[in-house]
């Protein structure tokens, strides 16, 4: 599976973004998939994930109410709303598969990585 993530860029306090992961291959319909990100100065770390059907969620807690993983399987695609962008949301957004069940919320727990989408939100 190759992950191709887009949707990042500039915006301000209190705005929304919607980050996309387009996957390739056939296998993206049992794949679960998750979200990282990287501020300036700090560790990657993790921000939400979903299963394989998209039935099941997991959300880090400063995102919790304010930001919401889907997928559409159909389209081989991964989303990331992001409401109510905070400044300490600024980072890339990296988007991680692995393939299997399950809810992963820990980096080695994925095998595909794809480049990261910068956020940036300003004050």
């Amino acid at each position: 599976v190759q992950l191709q993530a887009s949707g990042g860029g500039l915006a301000q306090v209190g705005d929304s973004l919607r980050l996309s992961c387009a996957a390739s291959g056939r296998s993206f319909g049992s794949t679960a998939m998750g979200w990282f990100r990287q501020a300036p100065g700090k560790e990657r770390r993790f921000v939400a994930a979903i299963n394989w059907s998209g039935a099941f969620t997991n959300y880090t807690a400063s995102v919790k109410g304010r930001f919401t993983i889907s997928r559409d399987n159909a389209k081989n695609t991964v989303y990331l709303q992001m409401n109510s962008l905070h400044s300490e949301d600024t980072a890339v957004y990296y988007c991680a598969g692995r393939e299997g069940r399950g809810v992963w919320l820990q980096e080695s727990n994925y095998n595909y990585w794809g480049p990261g989408t910068l956020v940036t939100v300003s004050s």
